[in-house]
């Protein structure tokens, strides 16, 4: 529109009031045509013209005038342009108006007076011309209101969010919650709905996200209530095995009558089972006894996940599988527990390597050790078994030796014949000395359960990164064929990091089919915003001047999840990225809802006592291992010397 058009859209707008005011005086005129003859108002040519306008049937009916007069002022309101205010609402202008209308039509009661005396009519023609002016002054304060909004919300979060499927897709593997979210400034309800939980579970947040709650509990009492064999690594013992427990009382008709729940924790002695984490029926080949060895010395030292096969790492891992090996071919295995290999270690080396060099098997792996022996190279030999000795020492405790030389169960949780839900219990306090413990209960399960024709089986290990299994990424890509669900709980991606290399990290979190996260800051957060993808955002831009308000729309693609909106998410809110299955398809796979947990469904009970062990009956256990490898030592030695064979293959100094 030019100037000249504005120009002359103002002179029609003033013209139409000038026209309500018009009609408005014609109509004073005529009702009080008594007061203005007494005041000497009137003449000859006013009256034949209000004559010819009566004639009409303007004024037979007095409210009629006075509608075409305010008629003729609302046309001129409708252009009007006061200056914008940001602050001006609705409220003042609409009361100005109702009050203008109120008083500009209220005023013709004083018409009912068969008092027409001049002060009436001034009372009138007051009262009429104040309402007029009321509604004026109302239409002008309107509009100077700004008719957009210019923001909803501080952070306009009821502006964002997207469409999330809402339909419930139950399946043989899947683990569904219900949740609500927000789309378009409507709550709405929707289904999280992990179709095929068999791709990996991978659970993200800081302490407090609500993960154990909102996912974990309810997840575990799906699984179980399908019959599923489990194993629950409960970091915070005993939140989680109370609950495992429970459900299994809950569910038990679900599973076969062979199935039994076990606990192991090395906090309450009387409530956990025994077993041997090294038991010979599960070690099949040298490269076990090397696999277990790897992951009981890189949870320990942390910084050598990141320098596999270097020499100084390599060689405390190989000095304890033949440590393990030896155990597992002598007598049938009858001394095969992690604790005898401790207290084996602590031999001389002399003894030691004359020892396990009459074993074919172990001689690949300790001839290294003993060249370096024989060549006199102390200081190498000792930084080498230094390595090993030292921190498998601080293994050696009268609680752990008790666990470790049980044998209460095995470890193949998923056995068809006889299914185990199996909770292993950590110790914040203590984490450091039980992290290889637990490590290698984990990483010995996963490498037993991983096989075809098993019993369906759960993974759901909470705080994942505080120990080190490194199996559980084999585990992941091919545990969907033997029906294996792994669930990893994790609270930041650097914390996984410190007992992995950065590589096995990323190949964990990567290959999970499924991502739930909750509140999570830094690089973490970057990562998984990185992975929703972008959506269109219908963009408005508002500019507000004097004379109007101009809107303007446009289309533009942006994240669908930022960093900053997952590092401000409540307990309970979480978002996440979900996979489908070729006969089960979703097409809404991303989700940012608040899980609504189930209310009063299941409550923990107080775990059973297994038995009642004594200090004394835990410390002659203690004694007995330290016992059985001494007389080992003596009566190998002993044999060896009496067989001159065996006697020319000592390991001597040259």
């Amino acid at each position: 529109m030019t100037g000249e058009d504005i120009y002359g859209m103002r002179k029609m707008l003033d013209l139409t009031r000038w026209i309500s005011i018009a009609l408005l005086l014609l109509h004073f005129y005529f009702i009080c045509y008594g007061a203005f003859r007494e005041w000497g108002w009137t003449a000859s040519l006013s009256d034949r013209l209000l004559e010819n306008i009566a004639r009409t049937g303007l004024f037979e009916w007095p409210p009629r005038i006075k509608l075409f007069a305010l008629a003729f002022l609302a046309i001129s309101l409708l252009g009007a342009s006061g200056r914008k205010d940001g602050r001006m609402g609705y409220m003042g202008g609409l009361a100005f108006l109702f009050i203008g209308l109120a008083v500009y039509f209220g005023s013709i009661l004083l018409l009912a007076m068969e008092d027409r005396s001049t002060t009436v009519a001034c009372i009138y023609m007051g009262a009429c011309f104040m309402g007029w002016l009321l509604v004026l002054t109302g239409g002008m304060m309107l509009s100077r209101v700004i008719s957009y909004s210019l923001r909803k919300g501080f952070f306009k979060k009821e502006e964002g969010g997207f469409l999330q499927e809402e339909r419930l897709i139950e399946t043989t593997f899947s683990i569904n919650f219900r949740g609500q979210y927000v789309f378009n400034g409507e709550t709405r309800k929707s289904h999280i709905n992990i179709i095929n939980g068999r791709r990996g579970v991978l659970i993200i947040g800081s302490p407090g996200s609500g993960k154990s709650r909102f996912i974990v509990e309810p997840a575990m009492e799906q699984l179980m209530g399908r019959g599923f064999s489990m194993l629950v690594f409960d970091f915070k013992y005993d939140v989680l095995t109370r609950y495992a427990h429970s459900l299994f009382c809950k569910y038990q008709k679900k599973y076969p009558a062979t199935t039994r729940c076990y606990s192991i924790n090395f906090t309450d002695l009387t409530r956990s089972h025994r077993c041997n984490l090294i038991h010979p029926a599960t070690l099949h080949h040298p490269s076990d006894a090397i696999g277990v060895s790897r992951t009981i010395m890189l949870s320990i030292n942390h910084t050598w996940a990141h320098k596999q096969g270097d020499f100084f790492v390599d060689s405390p891992i190989n000095f304890l599988a033949a440590l393990i090996w030896f155990l597992k071919k002598y007598r049938d295995g009858a001394y095969c527990t992690l604790p005898h290999a401790i207290e084996l270690a602590q031999t001389p080396y002399d003894k030691l390597f004359t020892i396990l060099n009459t074993e074919p098997e172990v001689q690949t792996l300790i001839n290294p050790f003993i060249e370096v022996y024989k060549n006199k190279t102390f200081e190498v030999l000792d930084s080498q078994l230094s390595s090993a000795k030292i921190p498998l020492g601080r293994l050696a405790s009268p609680d752990l030796y008790y666990i470790l030389t049980g044998d209460d169960l095995n470890l193949e949780i998923n056995d068809p014949g006889h299914p185990k839900i199996l909770c292993l219990g950590g110790d914040p306090m203590r984490q450091e000395a039980l992290a290889p413990i637990l490590s290698l209960y984990i990483d010995r399960i996963n490498k037993l359960i991983n096989q075809p024709g098993r019993h369906p089986c759960a993974l759901v290990l909470d705080e994942f990164a505080t120990v080190r299994a490194a199996s559980v990424l084999q585990t992941v890509s091919v545990g969907r064929d033997n029906n294996i669900i792994p669930l990893l709980v994790v609270q930041d991606f650097n914390q996984l990091r410190i007992l992995y290399s950065r590589a096995e990290a990323d190949a964990i979190v990567n290959m999970m089919g499924n991502l739930i996260c909750g509140q999570v800051g830094g690089e973490t957060a970057r990562w998984v915003s990185e992975r929703f993808p972008a959506v269109v955002e219908h963009k408005t831009t508002v500019s507000v001047n004097s004379m109007d308000t101009s809107v303007s729309k446009s289309e533009q693609s942006k994240p669908a999840i930022t960093p900053a909106t997952i590092g401000t998410l409540s307990s309970g809110e979480f978002v996440g990225i979900l996979a489908d299955d070729p006969d089960k398809e979703m097409t809404l796979k991303t989700f940012q809802a608040k899980i609504i947990k189930e209310p009063g469904k299941s409550e923990a009970r107080r775990l059973p006592v297994v038995r009642t062990p004594g200090p004394d009956e835990v410390e002659e256990n203690f004694r007995r291992v330290k016992r059985e490898m001494a007389e080992l030592v003596d009566g190998e030695m002993e044999r060896i010397m009496g067989d001159p064979v065996l006697k020319a293959g000592m390991v001597k100094m040259v």
